[in-house]
C-alpha cells in the first residue's frame, strides 16, 4: 500500500513538471486555434494547452463581406488573457486580424502597393476605413478628385485605397481613395489625349459652365471651350447657348502634352463672316446696327452676328464732345453708322455714329448766313466774351468787343448773366473750325458806317455842339461823338477859346481823319478855314502877284453875292 502511494506521487510529480516543462503561449501573442463550436453568435475556439475561449463571429468578416466561419476550422486568434472569471481564455480574433494587417500594411506601403478596404464610419474631418484588421483614416478631403456631398454609396464597399502616412506605435493609418482615382484618371486621360488630334472635330458633353467658357468631357478627359471661342458674334456668358448635359461638336485647338490641357472650339467649325466683311460692308457704306457693349473709349456695334465695329467716342456726336458714350447711345439700341475703316488682319472695323448726320455747321450756315438775326441763351460767360446756345445744340461766341460801340468790352460784359436770352448778329461761320462768330453791337445796324457812309477825309460837314469843355468842344455828326480839340477850334489862336462856342451851335468843320477801327471821325476848324483859304488863292490869285488876302476875299464874297 505505501508502495502504491509512492508510485502515485511519483507520477503526480512528474505530470506537474511535465506541465511546468510545457511550451505555454505567453499572454500577448497571436496563437493557433480550432473552431469546436458556433453558438449564440460567438464561436468557440480551443487554443490547445486545455484552453478555450469564446470569439464573436463578426470578428471573422472581411472588409465589406458576410463572415465565413464553420466548426473545425483553424483559426489564428490573439491571447489577450490565459484565464478569466469564467475560467476561459480571453481571446480576439480582430487583434490578432490587426496584427497581421499591420504586417501586411507595412509591407504595402513600404512597396507603394494599393491595399483593399472598406468605409464603415464617419468621424470629424473625414471617415474610418476597414483594412482587413486595421482601421485607418480617410480624410475627407481624399474620398474623391472632387468634393463628395453625399458619402453614402461608398460605404461599405470594397475598394483600393493608397496609404499616405504609417505609425505602428501610435495606430495611426492615413490613406487616400482620391490618389487611386487620380493615377486611374490620368492613365485613362493619356489614353484619351494620345487619340486626340489639333484640329479634329469631336463630339462632348458640356460638364460644367463658369464665366470665362465651358468645360466638355470628351470621354474620360476634359476640355476647355473658352466663351471667344464659342461663336463668331460677341457672348456675353456661356449659358446663352449651352446647357450642362448637352452634347456639342467642337474641334480641337490645342493639346498641352505637358500639362494635358485641351482647348476647344465651336466657331471654328462655322463660316469665318470675315471672309466677306470687305464686301458686304464698303467705305463710307452706311448701315443699321446693334449696340452690344459701352466703354468709357465708345460703343461696339454689332453689323451681324460675328461681325462687331467701334464707334469712338470723338466719332459719337458732333456737338457733345466730352460725353460718357452711355450718355449717347445705350445697350442693344439700333443704331444707324457709316463704315470708316476696315482692318482685317486685326479684324477690326471703325463706325462713325455723327457721320450719318449732316454737320450742324453746315446746316447752320445755310439756314442762317451772316448778317442773320438769331436768339439764344447764355450758356457760359469767359473772360473773353460770351457762349450763346444755338440751334442744332451748337453754340456761338460774342467777343468781348462785338458787345458794343459805346462801352468798353470789359465793362459791357457786366451787364450779362447765365441763362440770359441774347439777340445778336451772325457774323462768321466757320465750318472746319466748327466755330461760330456772333456780334451783339451789330444788332442796330453799324452806326459809324451808316454815319460817314460818303464822308471821306477832306469832306466838309456841319456839326452840332453838344459839350463845352476846358480842353475843346464835344460835336456830334449823324449821331457819332467826335471832339475837337482846342488848337482846332480857330486857325486864329484869339478864337481859339471853348466859350465862344454854345451848346446847339452849328459849326462847319473839315474831316480829318476816318478811323474805322476805333469808329471815331477827326474833326478841325482850323483845317476847314486853311483849306478854304488856299482854294481862294488859288481862284482868284496870290499875294505874290500883288493882291492882299483882302481883295482875294472880298472878290470870293462878291462872287457868292
Amino acid at each position: 500500500m505505501k508502495r502504491h502511494m509512492a508510485n502515485l506521487m511519483d507520477e503526480f510529480e512528474a505530470l506537474l513538471s511535465e506541465s511546468f516543462e510545457m511550451d505555454t503561449p505567453d499572454e500577448g501573442t497571436v496563437v493557433k486555434g480550432k473552431v469546436i463550436a458556433i453558438e449564440a453568435g460567438q464561436a468557440i475556439i480551443d487554443v490547445g494547452y486545455k484552453m478555450e475561449g469564446r470569439v464573436d463571429i463578426k470578428e471573422f468578416a472581411n472588409p465589406g463581406e458576410a463572415p465565413e466561419i464553420a466548426v473545425g476550422d483553424e483559426v489564428e486568434v490573439f491571447l489577450r488573457s490565459a484565464e478569466n472569471s469564467r475560467g476561459e481564455a480571453v481571446i480576439s480574433r480582430e487583434m490578432a486580424r490587426r496584427e497581421e494587417a499591420w504586417d501586411r500594411l507595412e509591407k504595402a506601403y513600404a512597396d507603394e502597393e494599393r491595399v483593399e478596404g472598406a468605409i464603415f464610419g464617419r468621424v470629424k474631418g473625414g471617415f474610418t476605413v476597414d483594412l482587413g484588421g486595421a482601421v485607418a483614416f480617410l480624410p475627407g478631403s481624399q474620398v474623391d478628385v472632387r468634393p463628395v456631398r453625399d458619402a453614402g454609396p461608398l460605404m461599405g464597399l470594397k475598394q483600393p485605397f493608397q496609404i499616405l502616412k504609417m505609425d505602428r506605435r501610435r495606430g495611426n493609418i492615413v490613406v487616400s481613395r482620391r490618389a487611386i482615382l487620380e493615377e486611374s484618371r490620368a492613365e485613362q486621360r493619356a489614353e484619351v489625349i494620345g487619340n486626340l488630334t489639333e484640329g479634329q472635330a469631336v463630339d462632348g458633353v458640356v460638364k460644367n459652365i463658369t464665366e470665362y467658357g465651358a468645360f466638355v468631357d470628351l470621354g474620360g478627359v476634359d476640355g476647355l471651350l473658352h466663351v471667344t471661342d464659342m461663336a463668331w458674334r460677341r457672348v456675353n456668358h456661356p449659358s446663352e447657348i449651352l446647357t450642362i448635359g448637352e452634347t456639342v461638336k467642337v474641334q480641337v485647338i490645342k493639346i498641352n502634352k505637358e500639362t494635358h490641357r485641351i482647348s476647344l472650339g465651336m466657331k471654328q467649325l462655322q463660316e469665318d463672316p470675315w471672309d466677306l466683311v470687305a464686301g458686304k460692308y464698303p467705305l463710307e457704306s452706311t448701315h443699321t446696327g446693334r449696340v452690344t457693349n459701352i466703354t468709357d473709349y465708345g460703343a461696339f456695334v454689332e453689323l451681324e452676328p460675328g461681325v462687331e465695329g467701334l464707334v469712338h467716342v470723338s466719332e459719337m456726336s458732333w456737338t457733345k464732345k466730352n460725353v460718357h458714350p452711355g450718355k449717347i447711345v445705350s445697350t442693344s439700341q439700333e443704331v444707324e453708322v457709316m463704315v470708316l475703316e476696315i482692318d482685317g488682319t486685326k479684324r477690326r472695323v471703325s463706325l462713325g455714329l455723327k457721320q450719318t448726320q449732316r454737320n450742324p455747321w453746315e446746316v447752320f450756315a445755310e439756314q442762317f448766313p451772316e448778317g442773320t438775326e438769331v436768339e439764344g441763351e447764355v450758356k457760359n460767360i469767359t473772360e473773353f466774351g460770351l457762349f450763346i446756345g444755338l440751334e442744332g445744340d451748337i453754340d456761338g461766341m460774342v467777343h468781348l468787343s462785338d458787345l458794343s460801340w459805346d462801352e468798353r468790352g470789359e465793362e459791357a460784359i457786366q451787364s450779362y448773366h447765365k441763362n440770359d436770352i441774347v439777340q445778336a448778329v451772325v457774323s462768321e461761320v466757320d465750318v472746319e473750325k466748327e466755330r461760330i462768330s456772333l456780334s451783339v453791337k451789330a444788332l442796330g445796324g453799324d452806326k459809324f458806317a451808316e454815319a460817314v457812309g460818303g464822308v471821306k477825309r477832306g469832306s466838309i460837314v456841319t456839326v452840332t455842339v453838344t459839350a463845352i469843355e476846358e480842353g475843346g468842344v464835344e460835336v456830334e455828326y449823324e449821331g457819332m461823338k467826335s471832339f475837337i480839340r482846342r488848337s482846332d477850334l480857330s486857325r486864329d489862336r484869339a478864337e481859339q477859346r471853348p466859350e465862344r462856342f454854345s451848346v446847339g451851335d452849328k459849326v462847319d468843320v473839315r474831316i480829318t481823319n476816318v478811323d474805322a477801327k476805333t469808329r471815331r471821325l477827326g474833326v478841325s476848324v482850323k483845317a476847314r478855314e486853311i483849306a478854304e483859304e488856299k482854294e481862294a488863292v488859288e481862284q482868284y490869285g496870290s499875294s505874290d502877284s500883288g493882291a492882299s488876302l483882302g481883295d482875294i476875299l472880298g472878290a470870293a464874297l462878291k462872287s457868292d453875292d
